[in-house]
């Protein structure tokens, strides 16, 4: 490992956060509509930053909490991506690339760092950053983010796959411990619950039916303010109701995500 690479890694670990997703990124036909509809549901304040008119921030009581994009109308529906923190983009790709990964877009520059973003060996896409994060890490989960989750064939080829290739359970400073909770796969930061990995009971086999997907995961104070606000604004409720502590949401454009009653 290079001197740049060593330090772009302790930068990364001085802010306790190496392996764990730093960001959520969407990818959306419709900016414009999106912008609306997640200031109806979610609350949040748009700005236009460093990137241009194409990539816009969302923030949350001043706290930048997630990105938006802009893609071609006609193309795929939307789709809500994780980001992880790395300490070296092209090493994370290679690693990928050698355990059966694949490599959808980078790694590219984007001033203060570089990301990519890839899919894992049964098709779950996932973004990597390396470089300065956008929002000082415990700041930004306590805003919005409340975990990213995913629902794959095969929980443990999968985290298999995802501590390989992003250093989780390595040993070194700030990187993430996987445990075994509840028939669920945990990431930690600390304490913190950051991911989980599911794939049904441990006896269980893979099921072939699973679309594999990271979804990403909302703390709200009221759960069904969100649900009648994503229907009135044009969104879909997929799982959940006014009176559930979690419900499955999509926006206007397809994209899935998740909102969870805060804690106490």
């Amino acid at each position: 490992m290079n001197t740049s690479t060593t330090a772009r890694h302790n930068d990364l670990n001085s802010s306790s956060v190496f392996g764990a997703p730093c960001w959520v990124s969407l990818t959306t036909p419709a900016l414009d509509e999106a912008e609306a509809f997640y200031h109806a549901v979610l609350g949040w304040d748009w700005r236009v930053g460093r990137l241009g008119e194409q990539y816009r921030f969302a923030s949350v009581r001043g706290v930048p909490v997630a990105g938006v994009s802009a893609m071609g109308v006609g193309a795929t529906p939307g789709v809500w991506t994780p980001f992880f923190a790395v300490g070296d983009a092209d090493d994370t790709v290679a690693r990928s690339r050698e355990r059966g990964g694949t490599t959808a877009v980078g790694p590219l520059s984007f001033p203060p760092g570089r990301a990519a973003v890839l899919a894992d060996r049964d098709g779950a896409s996932f973004g990597i950053w390396e470089g300065e994060l956008v929002s000082e890490w415990e700041k930004w989960r306590r805003a919005a983010p409340a975990f990213v989750e995913l629902h794959t064939r095969d929980a443990f080829d999968a985290t298999i796959f995802y501590a390989e290739v992003l250093g989780w359970a390595s040993g070194g400073p700030g990187c993430c411990e996987v445990r075994y909770e509840d028939e669920e796969v945990v990431l930690r930061s600390g304490d913190d619950v950051v991911a989980r990995i599911h794939s049904g009971a441990v006896d269980s086999a893979p099921d072939p039916s699973v679309r594999p997907r990271w979804q990403v995961h909302f703390s709200v104070e009221s759960v069904a303010a969100c649900v009648r606000a994503a229907r009135e604004h044009g969104g879909s409720v997929l799982e959940g109701d006014e009176n559930a502590a979690e419900a499955v949401l999509a926006d206007p454009s397809g994209a899935r995500f998740v909102v969870n009653a805060m804690e106490d």
